[in-house]
């Protein structure tokens, strides 16, 4: 099992701090959630809470992720960086492209980005994108990339998006893996298809261990059964070495977490936070590798 610290709702300025300290003491992985700007009204409710209402508040740090994994890279040696989760088809798939590409190569190869769909169509709408196509843009997308990627001459003609012959460089020296992210039946078939991996929400282990014998299913019907595909879940119930091993027995490969919450709860004082990352791998992640 591998662990990755979640970096959700932390101020910007700790993580230059927090990360040389994940890098040295055995984290997997740093990885950091996703949103342009926060309304202060949402015309649709956040589809993850009971009453949907949104787990953050006003004026919570929302970095760009590629920006920070572009600085964090730098000042660590061998973490790895991904998403939870980037939303995808709110942006121009050149953009996006060449924002990770360039972190692979400044990274050595230490990224894996994670997309989902999203949810907020007030974000979607003042990004100029189109919110109910989002499903199918992401499919175009997700290819364009790889193209893109390859460094070489390429061109695309598709639904949404087309383009004659190009190239984009520099190209990462080595593939990028990617997960798709989310809960939903098109979400999870997205992850089966196309992605590495897929990454949950914050879920009971029961429902994630269905959802990957559901993902399971739908990979053999892709013929891509025998390929390597992993799972970075949240569980809300998991939090010890029993419950950790048997969502590793059932295909769980990265638990996404918090650590300074198990020791100093919701802290602004990046010294608890330093702690707290400490601790949990001397405690957790130490004993189970």
């Amino acid at each position: 099992m591998k662990f990755v610290l979640s970096t959700s709702f932390s101020t910007v300025a700790h993580l230059t701090r927090i990360a040389p300290v994940a890098d040295e003491y055995g984290w997997e992985a740093m990885s950091f959630s996703d949103h342009v700007v926060h309304p202060e009204q949402i015309s649709h409710d956040y589809p993850y809470t009971e009453d949907g209402s949104r787990r953050w508040s006003a004026f919570t740090d929302w970095p760009d992720p590629w920006v920070v994994i572009g600085a964090l890279a730098a000042i660590t040696t061998r973490l790895r960086f991904t998403n939870n989760i980037f939303v995808l088809p709110m942006r121009n798939p050149f953009l996006v492209a060449k924002a990770i590409s360039t972190a692979a190569i400044i990274s050595d190869n230490r990224v894996t980005p994670a997309f989902g769909v999203g949810w907020s169509e007030d974000e979607f709408a003042l990004m100029q994108q189109d919110f109910r196509t989002r499903g199918k843009r992401t499919d175009e997308m997700l290819e364009i990339m790889r193209l893109l990627w390859s460094g070489e001459m390429v061109e695309y003609q598709g639904q949404f998006y087309q383009f004659d012959r190009l190239e984009m460089n520099p190209a990462p020296s080595e593939r990028i893996p990617f997960w798709i992210g989310g809960i939903s039946d098109p979400a999870m078939r997205r992850a089966a298809r196309l992605a590495d991996g897929w990454v949950t929400d914050l879920q009971p282990s029961a429902e994630i261990i269905e959802s990957i014998e559901r993902i399971r299913q739908w990979r053999r019907e892709y013929g891509r059964e025998h390929e390597p595909f992993e799972v970075m879940a949240t569980p809300n119930d998991a939090w010890d070495a029993d419950g950790y091993k048997r969502l590793e027995d059932a295909g769980v490969t990265h638990i996404l977490t918090m650590p300074w919450m198990f020791y100093h709860g919701d802290t602004e004082d990046v010294a608890l936070k330093i702690d707290g990352t400490r601790r949990y791998a001397d405690e957790v992640i130490a004993p189970l590798s």
